[in-house]
């Protein structure tokens, strides 16, 4: 027999190593002896009173044997010799469209303009040391998208798009711990993410898949509403059948061609703003009621905030505890920030995008001219100011968050986690006023409902512009774009997708429209 129950086990109760075992009896009033096996099936921690509680959901196997396989089987079979589908991005989309083709006895042709996991490294080493931006291999592109040196969050509300299961499944397959099938907010961690995409790499490899580096698409032939070919930064040109198109929210390239060429493209909203951060232990004492050091049992706390102001959304996105603030900018003459943390969460700092939601409709008139990129052409123009504010280099503009509320330049900034460093600038007076005076109502209200929040211990830092695609890319209900009939456009680029697990899904739901359609 096997029984799911729920067990809360208080922080003191979490320290003794049978515990699941004593409460499960407990709760089945049943012998020990008769339970042969304990699965944790979720595990989550009610922090909101001082009495810290941890949730678990667990299968209590009564006398009955323990499975110790998954489920999930990944039958991926010989594609060496299979019909090619060819798919342009190797972030989360475009590596499990591949994985997908592989398993539908299809042969995926990835093109990726970045360089692969390893390589990628020396680029990033050159925008944090020497302030330049390799415009094909950064923190946005390369092997595994900016999912790969990002914090590994694996949490999605987009539970109606596919199997999530699956596709945690299929990250443990390829080395990823299999903690992340029980956390109810799961990560990896920027530390371990590579291991993961280059596992997943070999895989496609090695059962016949093709993945061509530092191959930049910059045109498409196209015949009859059809993709006949794709032309390369080299001067090759491949011709195609089908093209999954998961190119990421920066390959702003590949918007501009498209619009150029007229294929139907749509505005979108999107969400801009600033990356707040805090020493790690004030948001410790805060989310845990502490005063000290945070109990060792405890992962470093994270928050999640969300600010209704002048009719639109502010709140806290991409939160990472114990982590870094990282320069991502795409070109060099932009300073971009986002953040990310390693596996184990143990910097000293928390940080958090905090954003404001922009209304493409409503709130950028002056960019009518620009049409359907209009909010990209506004997102630039933040980026450049970001730009020359920190000092004309990967140097980010800061102030600290009180004088951000308050309207004054910090004459001193706090230590930070930005490698590139931080440069005090107003930036409650350089952000537009759509963005800024909704974050400094934001902030003031977010240190309502977090007492300790608003401090001057904490910096902001500008400019958080890459929350998701400003652009989205049009498909019907077959999934292929409304003119181009062999074109599938795919995960966050296209607007289909917010994070690593929702652009995973539509590349495996994008690989099988494309096969079926073959």
């Amino acid at each position: 027999m096997i029984k799911d129950i729920q067990l809360r086990v208080s922080l003191k109760e979490e320290e003794i190593s049978n515990i699941l075992l004593l409460k499960s009896a407990e709760k089945l009033a049943i012998n020990q002896a008769d339970i042969s096996g304990i699965k944790v099936l979720r595990k989550s921690i009610d922090a909101r009173k001082p009495n810290i509680v941890f949730n678990y959901k667990v299968a209590v196997f009564i006398n009955e044997t323990v499975p110790q396989t998954s489920e999930y089987q990944f039958d991926y079979k010989d594609v060496s010799n299979a019909k090619p589908i060819h798919i342009i991005g190797f972030g989360p989309a475009g590596m499990y469209a591949a994985l997908r083709c592989i398993e539908l006895g299809f042969k995926p042709i990835v093109l990726e303009r970045g360089k692969n996991v390893q390589d990628r490294r020396r680029d990033l080493r050159a925008i944090n040391q020497n302030h330049f931006v390799n415009e094909d291999s950064n923190y946005c592109f390369g092997e595994g998208g900016a999912g790969t040196y990002s914090d590994g969050k694996l949490y999605t509300r987009s539970l109606k798009r596919g199997d999530v299961r699956r596709i945690f499944e299929n990250l443990v397959y390829h080395g990823a711990t299999d903690q992340i099938l029980v956390d109810a907010h799961p990560h990896i961690g920027t530390n371990k993410l590579p291991k993961v995409v280059k596992n997943i790499r070999e895989t496609i490899l090695n059962y016949g898949g093709e993945i061509h580096f530092e191959t930049r698409v910059t045109d498409f032939k196209i015949r009859e509403n059809k993709i006949q070919s794709i032309l390369l930064k080299n001067g090759d040109e491949l011709n195609v059948n089908k093209v999954i198109l998961a190119t990421g929210h920066s390959a702003r390239d590949i918007f501009y061609m498209l619009h150029q060429k007229e294929v139907a493209l749509e505005a979108k909203s999107f969400a801009m703003g600033v990356r707040v951060e805090h020493p790690q232990h004030i948001i410790d004492g805060i989310q845990y009621h502490c005063s000290g050091e945070r109990h060792e049992l405890l992962p470093a706390a994270s928050y999640s905030l969300v600010q209704q102001v002048n009719n639109r959304g502010v709140y806290s996105f991409c939160m990472c505890p114990g982590g870094f603030i990282v320069p991502a900018a795409t070109a060099n003459g932009e300073v971009v920030v986002n953040g990310m943390s390693p596996s184990k969460r143990n910097n000293l700092y928390a940080n958090s995008g905090i954003v404001v939601e922009i209304n493409v409709d409503k709130d950028l008139p002056k960019y009518e001219k620009f049409g359907v990129l209009k909010g990209l052409e506004y997102q630039k123009d933040l980026e450049k100011l970001a730009f020359t504010a920190g000092g004309r280099s990967q140097t980010a503009p800061a102030q600290r968050l009180t004088d951000f509320v308050e309207g004054k330049l910090s004459n001193s900034l706090n230590d930070s986690s930005y490698q590139p460093g931080l440069n005090s600038s107003p930036l409650h007076s350089l952000l537009p006023k759509l963005i800024g005076s909704r974050l400094r109502k934001g902030f003031d209200a977010f240190g309502k409902k977090m007492k300790g929040y608003y401090t001057h211990e904490a910096n902001i830092v500008g400019v958080e512009s890459r929350t998701s695609s400003p652009v989205s890319i049009p498909r019907n209900e077959k999934l292929a774009h409304l003119q181009i009939t062999n074109l599938y456009p795919c995960g966050e680029g296209a607007g289909y997708a917010g994070g690593i697990i929702s652009a995973a899904m539509d590349g495996e739901r994008c690989a099988e429209a494309a096969v079926g359609s073959m």
